[in-house]
């Protein structure tokens, strides 16, 4: 699969880890680090949560929820509601939704 880029968000999605380019190498700055000066960095960096000693022993790899197209009929107001918000209406009423799915699962735990 191709990558996507969504123009109103310019996030670009991928089918699968797969269809990734390659990650650019390392500066030469980066590669002459010390494994004590990496952790100094990580450790100070407000962003870098810590992370227990075996995380990547245990990580798995989540593949992104695909979508359907369906046809839905919703009522003229919600949909003027969103279309009023502007371009991209479609994926915030997505979102509202999947919102609605998650914090439902979440009361019931299925």
């Amino acid at each position: 699969m191709t990558a996507k880029n969504t123009e109103a968000s310019k996030v670009v999605r991928y089918g699968s880890l797969d269809d990734m380019p390659a990650a650019p190498p390392l500066s030469e700055t980066v590669k002459a680090m010390s494994d004590a000066e990496i952790e100094r960095r990580a450790f100070g960096d407000a962003d870098a949560g810590a992370l227990p000693a075996d995380f990547w022993d245990k990580a798995q790899v989540v593949e992104p929820e695909g979508t359907e197209q369906i046809t839905l009929r919703l009522p003229r107001r919600v949909i003027g509601h969103f279309k009023s918000t502007g371009k991209g209406y479609q994926t915030r009423i997505s979102r509202v939704l999947a919102s609605y799915v998650d914090a439902t699962t979440k009361k019931t735990g299925t």
